[in-house]
């Protein structure tokens, strides 16, 4: 890891760029790989109506979410070699401690940021292009507008400039991140039914908690919990009950929209 750390902090940028974009692809075709085969798996547990048919908007919105984030991890690269970003190296308790504070602090920053996203002045210009598409696929995943996701690039930036985590947990942060956002466009429900009745667990969000938001903007605006729309009165009454289905007043839709 070490080696990895040096050649990173000493890599021409040509290189270092190629690198990281090539990441960025791979984590795009990973979470598609993985979130079909999820949709096909769980296809009877549907929560949100089947996707529509592929356009070619959401192909190239997609090519502009990758470069963006490269765009990202870049800054973030430039921002520690001149030691504004800094990090750890350990692997032991503390360091995995940190995958269960950076979740935290930032399940509540994207909260903050996400609501702010739906405000009239900044829908349009921010989310709008995202909730296009409210029958989600995991491609939806990467479906937004530039100005979002930059924003929320930026927030992680200065998250790891404000508190300096191990290496370890950021990159398990990032693969969670990556694997939540995947498990919440997948348009059915993977977690188990009794997830919903379980203590603590039921306040980690699955498919239909943010299926559930694309259905209904003015509910259920986190990522990772369920804590922060509990305790601002944003989750959606019938969450608990309706976990790993497809509500009546969804269904309904079908008849008026061409599938």
């Amino acid at each position: 890891m070490e080696d990895m750390i040096q050649w990173l902090h000493d890599a021409p940028l040509w290189q270092t760029t190629l690198v990281l974009l090539a990441e960025n692809v791979l984590i795009l075709i990973l979470a598609l790989v993985l979130g079909q085969w999820a949709v096909r798996r769980f296809e009877a547990r549907r929560v949100a109506l089947p996707a529509l048919p592929l356009q070619r908007l959401e192909v190239l919105v997609t090519i502009s979410t990758v470069l963006g984030n490269t765009v990202t991890t870049l800054l973030g690269m430039f921002l520690w070699r001149a030691g504004i970003i800094t990090f750890r190296t350990d692997v032991g308790v503390w360091a995995w401690l940190d995958v269960l504070v950076l979740l935290l602090i930032m399940d509540f920053a994207m909260y903050v940021l996400h609501r702010l996203a739906h405000h009239p002045w900044l829908f349009a210009i921010m989310h709008q292009l995202h909730h296009r598409y409210d029958r989600p696929r995991p491609l939806t995943l990467f479906i937004l507008n530039p100005v979002e996701n930059l924003s929320f690039g930026m927030l992680w930036l200065v998250v790891i400039i404000v508190y300096p985590a191990s290496w370890l947990g950021m990159s398990v942060y990032l693969v969670l991140n990556v694997l939540f956002g995947t498990v919440g466009h997948l348009g059915v429900e993977p977690l188990p039914g009794w997830w919903a009745h379980t203590p603590i667990l039921r306040y980690v969000a699955g498919s239909t908690f943010h299926a559930r938001h694309h259905q209904d903007l003015e509910c259920n605006f986190g990522f990772y919990t369920l804590i922060w729309d509990r305790l601002f009165g944003t989750l959606r009454k019938d969450y608990f009950t309706t976990m790993g289905e497809l509500p009546t007043w969804v269904a309904a839709e079908s008849k008026t929209v061409p599938s």
